[in-house]
């Protein structure tokens, strides 16, 4: 079998996992993720018409928080309609 290789990132993560860092979680803390990742499922596209400056500004927030521009307007859209 080949051996795949791994990214640092990934290694760091193998690492972690093997060393027991990482605990299995169960009920409530469980349901409560599951229920937040429910909720973030993007299942509708969506098209409108922007300012284009304003895209511009949004992609630059969103590039500083290392995030793609339409995963920050998602999460804002989120955070409103709550």
């Amino acid at each position: 079998m080949k051996k795949l290789k791994l990214t640092k990132e990934e290694e760091e993560i193998e690492n972690a996992l093997l060393s027991g860092e990482y605990k299995p979680i169960k009920g409530k803390e469980l349901a409560n993720i599951e229920k937040t990742l429910k909720s973030r499922k993007k299942d509708i596209t969506m098209t409108i018409r922007v300012n284009s400056e304003d895209i511009e500004k949004i992609k630059g927030k969103a590039k500083e928080l290392g995030i793609k521009y339409q995963s920050y307007i998602s999460e804002i859209i989120h955070q409103v309609a709550q």
